[in-house]
């Protein structure tokens, strides 16, 4: 429990360093150009690994899947990435938190999961939740939340890849595939809208490729080591932290309608998670 609370405070320390790194860059560099640097920034760190690993950390047997599962992750990165350039940095996170219900939805209609009252609350009281932080018909929709959805619809999608290749892939092998495949189409894009980099906008561009990195490592090591009931619950406090960074670094205000929102999508995400594991309790009795 206290080693997966450690790298679990690592997660939140990095999710939170990427989106004021991004915010740092003050939209001067185009998203492209940040998402190519995030890949450059993450096999920088990696590459040592592969060489003492060996090239045995690259095979596969899902290459098409890895395909797929960059392509969405790399269009979700560009919509998360525009969306912390254009919204305080409190209602990107709260949005972003509605990723679970996408996935859980996708695995109804897609994957042929049962429909059931765990995955039914998440997916009702996250829809109530967005509506409440949008509100669609009171305020003009910022192009910015457009993005942050669409880009947690796309983490949903890769969410649910991630789980079907590591039946088969190291998660090593997941994350050397992410900067490889995302590298070459990052520097194709990001040649259209280059912009040559400062000193001081090349060290939050390389931040971001290492803060993402470590991100993702420190949430899956606190996922290995303690249930998702544990987990989740700790992933909310992101929320507080860059409500008191946003307002710390950019006098950013949370506004009452996104704190609301993103509680009752988190209500819905551990609701679900509790009544998975009840259902799973019980098969494991029968």
């Amino acid at each position: 429990m206290l080693e997966a609370t450690f790298w679990m405070v690592g997660a939140l320390l990095s999710f939170t360093l990427m989106a004021v790194s991004i915010r740092e860059l003050h939209g001067e560099i185009h998203a492209f150009e940040v998402q190519f640097f995030r890949s450059v920034g993450a096999l920088m760190v990696l590459t040592p690994i592969i060489i003492y690993k060996g090239w045995a950390c690259l095979k596969t047997q899902k290459p098409k899947l890895h395909l797929f599962r960059n392509l969405v992750h790399l269009l979700a990165q560009l919509g998360w990435i525009s969306g912390l350039m254009l919204l305080p940095l409190a209602e990107v996170f709260a949005i972003e938190f509605t990723t679970p219900i996408w996935a859980a939805l996708i695995a109804v209609l897609f994957l042929g999961e049962k429909f059931n009252l765990g995955r039914l609350a998440s997916i009702l009281l996250g829809f109530i939740g967005i509506i409440i932080i949008v509100r669609p018909g009171v305020t003009s929709i910022n192009p910015g939340t457009i993005f942050v959805l669409a880009a947690a619809i796309g983490f949903a999608l890769t969410l649910t890849s991630t789980k079907q290749l590591t039946k088969t892939e190291l998660p090593l092998t997941i994350l050397i595939y992410m900067a490889l495949i995302q590298l070459p189409i990052g520097a194709a894009m990001s040649s259209m809208v280059w912009v040559t980099p400062d000193q001081n906008q090349l060290f939050w561009l390389f931040a971001v490729g290492i803060v993402s990195l470590s991100a993702h490592y420190c949430s899956a090591r606190a996922l290995s080591l303690a249930d998702a009931t544990v987990v989740v619950p700790m992933d909310f406090m992101r929320l507080p932290l860059i409500i008191l960074v946003g307002y710390l670094l950019y006098n950013e205000s949370a506004k009452f309608v996104v704190i609301l929102g993103a509680t009752i999508i988190f209500a819905g995400n551990y609701f679900s998670i509790r009544y998975e594991q009840k259902l799973s309790k019980l098969r494991s009795n029968i």
